[in-house]
């Protein structure tokens, strides 16, 4: 599994200790996967990632602020609860092709842009994240 890599510097030339404190920490996690799941459910471009979740995306916005606070170097919540990730062999029982991967990525652009992130930061996580997606799929188209 991919995680953004934390040796280039951001945009203002400063350092920050991970990719989770380049965010802004555990609040700008939060508010990036609720923005995330918010778009899922307003943009239609995204129909098809959101036919692939219940109609509660409550417990999706967990698992993933879980997920993302551990994988971008802060707290380990997911794996304290769950243990490993092992996030291929979770999402095998879902359909995922390149449809879902493409707007599961633009999904999150979006959100990322909104929030303001710094772009030197949306465009490595976008290619971690892409390789990450990359990987889950289990369907050819």
């Amino acid at each position: 599994m991919t995680s953004p890599d934390d040796d280039t510097p951001a945009a203002d030339g400063s350092q920050p200790a991970t990719a989770y404190d380049w965010v802004g920490g555990d609040a700008a996690v939060r508010a990036l996967v609720d923005r995330f799941y918010d778009l899922m459910d307003l943009e239609p471009g995204y129909a098809a990632l959101r036919a692939a979740h219940p109609p509660d995306l409550s417990s999706a916005r967990d698992k993933l602020y879980w997920f993302l606070s551990g994988w971008l170097g802060g707290p380990s919540h997911y794996i304290e609860r769950f243990g490993h990730p092992r996030l291929r062999a979770r999402h095998m029982p879902f359909s995922i092709g390149i449809l879902e991967r493409d707007q599961w990525l633009a999904c999150m652009a979006q959100a990322m842009q909104e929030l303001a992130l710094d772009p030197v930061l949306q465009e490595r996580l976008q290619k971690a994240f892409f390789q990450t997606a990359d990987w889950m799929r289990n369907k050819g188209v």
